[in-house]
């Protein structure tokens, strides 16, 4: 029986780093709402934010949501900043580990992603050149290594294509499914905004697609970004992601699509954004409003 859940995460919020101080909701704030919204469960945004151990399960399980992932960056292109950034790919497995129990296909699902990378950083969108052919081998090497680190504490990961990082464009997935045997984290807005067709991919990609993020995308923002010189960041800031229904997802394709290939796993709505820009009401009443699009079209 083809199982899904739908999810949010705390980047739809603003919060993307430990750092970024005062977060604009609580962990407990932000469970509520989501709870509150109609969603089954949540990515873990930074590593740490809804607690680790004790205090991750205890606040998941008085909301009602399960873990559907969280985030690990590492640098896959420099062999030994790669190899310095293990420890919290293991950190990370280990606040999983923790997670409330979830039904079989649900668990936490590790998304792993590269750290961008500076020249596509600041001209996110695929025109800039990616990773040279000759590095293409090492670079998914690293990619499988940390995959296999996964499996061997009991996670399937799935890699998550990104604006300016080495795995941009619909070419660049290519390359790295090719290379590698992880799953992919399919988000629709990323792609949609490095000039490929979310509908199509999931036809194309159907058999290795693990995670899906669901995202809608604005490339008449992105093009005025561009223009200006401003970078991967701004971008988010100035709304190019947009609410559901804002932007040129064709969203009820993306789900049709879904159901025709059979997807079961977690559904995560995300809508990338910057601290402050927006106000925390704006963003709980967006993420209310994107749960019930999905609602109506069945999911």
């Amino acid at each position: 029986m083809r199982v899904t859940k739908v999810a949010n995460a705390p980047v739809s919020f603003g919060v993307f780093e430990l750092s970024d101080a005062p977060p604009p909701l609580s962990p407990d704030e932000m469970v509520r709402a989501l709870s509150d919204a109609g969603y089954e469960g949540i990515d873990s945004g930074p590593i740490g934010y809804l607690g680790t151990g004790s205090e991750l399960t205890d606040r998941l399980a008085g909301s009602g949501l399960l873990l559907a992932g969280g985030w690990v960056d590492l640098r896959y292109g420099d062999a030994e900043a790669y190899a310095r950034g293990l420890p919290a790919l293991e950190a990370a497995l280990d606040v999983f580990a923790a997670a409330p129990p979830a039904p079989e296909g649900l668990g936490p699902r590790p998304t792993l992603a590269c750290s961008g990378t500076p020249e596509r950083f600041a001209r996110p969108g695929g025109s800039v050149p990616g990773l040279p052919p000759s590095e293409w081998p090492a670079y998914a090497a690293r990619v499988q290594e940390a995959a296999n680190r996964c499996r061997d504490r009991g996670f399937e990961p799935a890699f998550h294509h990104h604006l300016g990082t080495y795995v941009e464009t619909p070419e660049d997935v290519e390359r790295l499914l090719e290379l590698t045997d992880v799953q992919l984290c399919l988000d629709t807005g990323h792609l949609l905004l490095a000039g490929g067709d979310p509908v199509a991919a999931l036809r194309a990609w159907a058999g290795r697609v693990g995670h899906v993020h669901i995202k809608d995308g604005d490339t008449k923002i992105l093009a005025q970004a561009l223009s200006d010189g401003a970078d991967l960041r701004e971008l988010m800031g100035r709304g190019g992601f947009a609410p559901l229904g804002e932007g040129e997802l064709d969203l009820p394709a993306v789900v049709r699509t879904l159901d025709e290939i059979g997807y079961a796993g977690w559904i995560v709505i995300e809508q990338d954004t910057l601290p402050g820009r927006r106000t925390v009401d704006s963003n709980i009443a967006d993420q209310a409003a994107n749960r019930r699009k999905l609602e109506e079209l069945g999911l």
